[in-house]
């Protein structure tokens, strides 16, 4: 007769998840030591990983909790568009979290039911998560974590990763023969455009690309890691890309459900027309890490790309931009216009 645990994980896989492991909620103890190890390697760090700290207990808010299931999903077989390639992190464009079209969305739904058929009870939180999600998967044996600070799979970083507590204490680990990063290499390190990758699983989320294109950077005009963010608009995913561990990962053999439509109005200068009604119904569903009032986030972006990657097309949004009611769109296109001389 088949454990729970077994039953789970089975399910997991016939809906297409790569790993199911189960924890015993003990085994996230070491995510705050981790946390304070960051702290102490970066120092300015402490504010971003106060946010956190939530994530390394989990009793607070439910103090029933006995055991983590942790799962991950492949999404590395879905097509880009043209119009977002290199400029939209990957991760973002197939974030499946709150995309109800997506068949990943549908199947975390069944299996959370599932969970709660057998008799558990489960939490989950699927924007932020309950706990520290890299490190519950790592426990469980899932995969690695690499240099990159990426967590890894067969099927690469190129993974999303979902959590849910239980009142039922359980047990059940993957195992996984991934090689380590290789001694020599640190092309993850040497590509990181703003260098807030410094070192081997050390970094300064803080001047990340990914964080200061979408819930950072408030003050992109004035910060002078934005000359470096190359083509990138929302997300980056330069250090995974040139990652020899993620060689081959990406299949592009599928439609994303609705993406090859919405790609057509994530270009530059669509972002520059977009009205606010659009952006709230279309987009910010979507790239939910900006909210419904900061249209002007992206269009801050936007500019620091076309400044980025100029091109003589560009000049009339730039232009425009300085007549804008928003005073950062003004703010960041009278910079580039002067910068530029246009």
């Amino acid at each position: 007769m088949e454990t729970i645990e077994q039953l789970i994980q089975k399910k997991a896989y016939e809906l297409g998840y790569e790993k199911c492991g189960i924890i015993p909620l003990s085994m996230i103890d070491g995510y705050k030591e981790k946390l304070d190890e960051r702290i102490k390697k970066v120092p300015e760090s402490e504010q971003f990983y106060k946010g956190q700290q939530r994530l390394a207990n989990p009793l607070a808010d439910y103090p029933w909790a006995k055991s983590v299931v942790v799962m991950a999903v492949p999404y590395g077989k879905y097509k880009v568009p043209e119009q977002v390639k290199g400029h939209i992190a990957k991760a973002y464009l197939f974030d499946i979290r709150l995309d109800e079209n997506a068949e990943e969305y549908k199947h975390n739904r069944e299996i959370e039911k599932y969970m709660s058929e057998l008799g558990l009870k489960v939490a989950t939180n699927q924007k932020f998560g309950v706990v520290g999600m890299r490190w519950a998967a790592l426990q469980a044996g899932l995969g690695i974590v690499r240099r990159n600070n990426f967590f890894y799979t067969k099927s690469g970083s190129w993974v999303h990763l979902e959590a849910w507590l239980t009142d039922r204490e359980m047990e059940l680990k993957e195992t996984n023969d991934l090689p380590q990063c290789p001694k020599s290499c640190g092309k993850c390190i040497a590509a990181c455009p703003t260098k807030s990758l410094s070192d081997s699983y050390t970094m300064s989320p803080t001047a990340c690309v990914s964080f200061l294109t979408t819930f950072g950077g408030r003050d992109l005009p004035n910060q002078p890691l934005s000359k470096t963010f190359g083509s990138c608009i929302y997300g980056c995913d330069i250090c995974q890309d040139v990652c020899p561990m993620n060689k081959g990962k990406w299949q592009e053999n599928e439609d994303f459900p609705g993406l090859e439509e919405l790609a057509l109005s994530l270009t530059p200068e669509e972002i520059m027309d977009m009205d606010e009604e659009f952006y709230r119904n279309k987009i910010q569903p979507k790239f939910f890490y900006v909210s419904p009032d900061d249209l002007w986030k992206w269009k801050v972006n936007v500019l620091n790309f076309m400044r980025n990657n100029y091109k003589d097309s560009y000049r009339p949004y730039i232009i425009q931009a300085c007549q804008n009611e928003n005073g950062k769109i003004v703010e960041m296109a009278t910079s580039i216009k002067k910068d530029l001389k246009i």
